[in-house]
């Protein structure tokens, strides 16, 4: 709350899930891993393939979370909605492990 107080500009609480790439050898295995990606929760997850065939598995999670807490230097939300994010975005990191 301290920082916020002093902040002079735009401040945004931001979290970013769990990602891994994972470079497949055939794209059969790429397939079976998405299928197990997705059926695990992580649903946006996906195939790249590469002009020089390369095959990447991205296991990638819904779990973002981006809200404007403050602007041009004036707080726009509550403490107790700050306290109420902190531990959204905990859980959502918890739910990473």
């Amino acid at each position: 709350m301290t920082a916020l107080e002093k902040a002079t500009g735009d401040v945004v609480l931001k979290f970013e899930p769990f990602v891994l790439h994972v470079l497949c050898q055939e794209l059969q295995d790429a397939q079976l891993l998405q299928s197990v990606a997705i059926e695990s929760g992580f649903r946006n997850s996906g195939i790249t393939v590469g002009r020089g065939g390369k095959i990447v598995m991205a296991v990638r999670s819904t779990h973002c979370l981006e809200v404007p807490l403050s602007h041009k230097g004036k707080l726009m939300v509550s403490e107790e909605y700050i306290e109420f994010l902190i531990n959204v975005a905990n859980r959502k990191m918890e739910e990473n492990t």
